[in-house]
């Protein structure tokens, strides 16, 4: 298994994407200071999975993203892929060659990729289990860690030929074996706990079970009585209901024969209407044929005044006639 490409964006000084391809010929990365060669190997550990500050030689984690210059302006997502040929099958995947993402935004979302597909970080963990590849493993070391060796810092050596002998994994698994014991342990003292605690109440309990089964019985009693009041009042309301519906019957009967009675009598009303209406047809003929005799009589006695108007003027007429003629 070898180390195929690395590649970083926005992560720590690396603000542009910038690829490192490790071809057979390269064994290591060499620089002046100051030129990013701890922040490459800081990229391999965080990739695999790193969480602690202090390793990746900062004060939080979100100084990890590019924070910007004054030509550069800030990133806002930290992201490193790693890329690893598994031609040797040494890894537990059908891939012949696996890549690793990583991703971080400014706002706390963090993404694990493996081959493009989402997961999680122990699923990066359980594959590297067995390889002896980890984030403080002595597969990638930088500067500090060959001093830590020589100077057997904190049992650096041992931590080394562990690494290589292939005992950190069984060391691993021992503690989390040792963990996962301690933590049966802590269930089985809770449990004894939980017996004590069950059988200092026993007799509490054997009193509430009597006072539960006397409770269900009264209340099983409760049921049946509550069943037969149920009935019986069902009856009386039965009646009730037969009774009120004999009373509805006779107050329809009573219905019936008021609207036969009010239809009769609207009956015998628009008969009487249609005579009034006739009797007032009869008296408006009546009055057209006084007025036009009144206007007759009027016409006449006009007439009349004329004449005797006419009478008086040749009476007149006559007596002068008859004065001329004298």
């Amino acid at each position: 298994m070898r180390l195929r490409s690395l590649e970083i964006k926005g992560f720590k000084s690396f603000a542009d994407k910038t690829q490192i391809n490790f071809e057979n010929n390269i064994t290591g990365i060499v620089g002046p200071n100051g030129c990013g060669k701890s922040n490459v190997v800081d990229a391999i550990r965080w990739v695999l999975g790193e969480q602690k500050t202090k390793a990746l030689r900062l004060e939080k984690m979100d100084n990890m993203i590019f924070n910007g210059t004054k030509d550069k302006a800030a990133a806002n997502i930290a992201e490193v892929s790693l890329t690893l040929d598994n031609t040797r099958n040494l890894l537990p995947t059908e891939f012949s060659s696996v890549t690793i993402t990583r991703m971080v935004e400014r706002d706390g979302d963090s993404t694990y990729k493996l081959n493009g597909v989402s997961c999680r970080l122990k699923d990066i963990k359980d594959l590297f289990m067995d390889t002896g590849i980890s984030t403080d493993s002595y597969a990638i070391i930088e500067l500090k860690m060959i001093d830590q060796i020589l100077n057997n810092v904190d049992n650096a050596r041992r931590t080394l030929i562990e690494q290589a002998a292939g005992v950190s994994k069984y060391k691993n698994r021992k503690k989390e074996t040792l963990l996962k014991l301690n933590a049966t342990e802590a269930d089985l003292n809770r449990v004894s706990d939980l017996l004590f605690e069950i059988e200092k109440n026993l007799k509490s309990l054997e009193s509430q079970a009597k006072k539960a089964k006397q409770y269900k019985s009264y209340k099983e009693e409760y049921k049946v009585i509550s069943i037969d009041l149920s009935k019986y009042e069902l009856h009386g309301i039965q009646e009730s209901f037969t009774l009120s519906n004999k009373e509805i019957e006779g107050l329809e009967d009573q219905r019936l024969e008021i609207n036969t009675q009010m239809e009769s009598q609207e009956a015998t009303l628009e008969k009487e209407k249609l005579a009034v209406l006739d009797k007032e047809r009869s008296l408006s003929d009546q009055q057209k044929q006084l007025n036009q005799f009144l206007a007759e009589l009027q016409e006449k006695e006009s007439q009349k005044k004329i004449d005797e108007q006419k009478s008086a003027f040749l009476k007149d007429k006559i007596y002068q006639l008859n004065h001329q003629i004298s």
